[in-house]
């Protein structure tokens, strides 16, 4: 404790002792043993009662007042509970506990019972039933802590899940605001240009005759495939030809042509059915009706993105089903957990290799709590792997087992921690990264399902596999 006084001893601590639940049924020869070895102190409203890590020899007893602990998260302290009379903290018996994790600090004068580690071996010769009712506050702060570092966990990767979704949607909702703004201009613009085919007064059989070019070409869309280079002949033909017909705008319509294919020859072709009449209504026309279409297709393209995204949460939090245990392949939740981790792997430019067969057997599984294993461990290896790293995943099956390796080219885990990594709380990622509780949630849950998850790692190569029994 870094500020308190030591103040004598007040008639009526055995009588306040009992009054706590904690105490309650312990017998008094037990509780004024207690009283005896400890120190009465006091921490005035405002001292700080411990810092993180301060080496914590201690129990204390609270017996008036309040203190609160705020425990780290990231860059800030989260408050964790306030203490308050009758509750127990620093060091309990059999704890291993050696500093504080934490801060606390008094926010009122605090009065309260300080005993030494050193009379915890003695204690349980006193009396069993008292060091047994301290063991048993230290399974409720463990239970507590692991509540509150697993809802950490949750909330942290539900942050950074929703962070990349929020960037996902994003590029395909301004690609439909862009299009369909540009839509708006151009349908409004469509009229005039309309009105200025029909003052040229072409035959229906021309008009059919441009139609076909038209039409062929609007199957083009998305499928012309040029390099920068041959794009750019392509456009300084095309802008010439049409500079020399007198077309107004060449440039914007020698754009919208080279994405659709037109070539020198087809605008030729037009020229050739019109037969002498006017060429730029026409040209103009053309680009109007092609530029139209490729807007539509990119609003339908983002709205598509946008729905897959959308399934893809949905299959990922198995939210329009109960949270039990059913038939499953595997290869659906690891795709939904990709979508969902993509933003991260473009983000580093990994490569993505999976290997998923064409068939594969059903597992009975819960589906949310799959995709939680896989989360976990894809996000891991992203976290692992270097720019432009590599990341595999393979699913096959191995007797009477589905198994999934995910593999990253990464440094690897040091081969002293391995035996380590499955353990609550152990985590070689700071604070704000992580809290070392993902991969034993891993393990739980696959042991919940009846399968087995293993490490193989070297540097430039760990892989996870995780098998699963096949549904019989």
């Amino acid at each position: 404790m870094l500020t308190s006084k030591q103040l004598p001893k007040p008639a009526g601590l055995l009588d306040t002792l009992s009054t706590f639940p904690l105490f309650r049924g312990i017998d008094a020869d037990a509780l004024q043993w207690l009283i005896d070895k400890s120190d009465y102190r006091l921490l005035e409203k405002g001292d700080i009662f411990f810092k993180k890590g301060t080496a914590i020899d201690h129990m204390f007893i609270m017996i008036e007042g309040e203190i609160v602990v705020r425990i780290p998260r990231g860059k800030s302290m989260k408050e964790f509970g306030v203490s308050k009379p009758g509750d127990v903290t620093g060091v309990l018996p059999f704890s291993r506990m050696k500093e504080a994790g934490g801060e606390g600090a008094a926010l009122t004068d605090v009065y309260l019972l300080q005993l030494h580690r050193d009379y915890f071996i003695e204690m349980v010769n006193v009396s069993y039933p008292l060091t047994q009712a301290l063991v048993s506050v230290m399974s409720t702060r463990i239970r507590d802590f692991s509540q509150l570092r697993f809802q950490d966990e949750k909330l942290m990767a539900l942050g950074k899940l929703s962070a990349g979704l929020a960037h996902e949607l994003n590029n395909p909702a301004s690609a439909m605001v862009r299009s369909s703004e540009e839509l708006y201009k151009r349908i409004h613009a469509s009229p005039e240009k309309f009105k200025s085919v029909l003052q040229i007064k072409i035959t229906p059989e021309q008009i059919d005759a441009v139609n076909k070019i038209l039409f062929s070409k609007i199957e083009n869309l998305n499928k012309i495939d040029l390099s920068l280079m041959e794009r750019e002949d392509q456009l300084d033909d095309l802008l010439d030809w049409l500079e020399d017909h007198e077309v107004d705008d060449a440039d914007e319509v020698a754009d919208t042509f080279v994405d659709f294919g037109f070539t020198t020859d087809d605008l030729a072709e037009v020229k050739r059915i019109l037969n002498g009449k006017s060429l730029a209504p026409i040209a103009r026309w053309i680009e109007s009706t092609l530029s139209l279409e490729k807007l539509v297709s990119e609003i339908r393209e983002s709205a598509d993105r946008i729905s897959v995204l959308i399934k893809a949460v949905k299959g990922y939090s198995h939210m329009d089903r109960a949270n039990s245990m059913e038939p499953t392949d595997v290869r659906d939740g690891l795709r939904s957990t990709i979508i969902m981790l993509n933003f991260k792997i473009k983000q580093k430019q990994i490569v993505l290799q999976k290997n998923f067969p064409e068939q594969l057997p059903n597992v009975q599984a819960v589906v949310s709590e799959l995709n939680q294993v896989w989360t976990n461990i894809i996000a891991n290896a992203i976290d692992a792997l270097e720019p432009e790293g590599k990341l595999t995943i393979d699913t096959y099956q191995e007797r009477d087992s589905v198994c999934i390796e995910i593999t990253d080219n990464g440094h690897g885990i040091p081969e002293d921690i391995q035996t380590r990594i499955f353990e609550p709380f152990f985590t070689t990622k700071s604070m704000d990264e992580g809290t070392g509780i993902g991969l034993d949630i891993v393990q739980k849950i696959i042991k919940k399902h009846n399968g087995s998850i293993s490490l193989n790692s070297v540097p430039g190569k760990t892989t996870f596999k995780v098998c699963i029994p096949i549904l019989n």
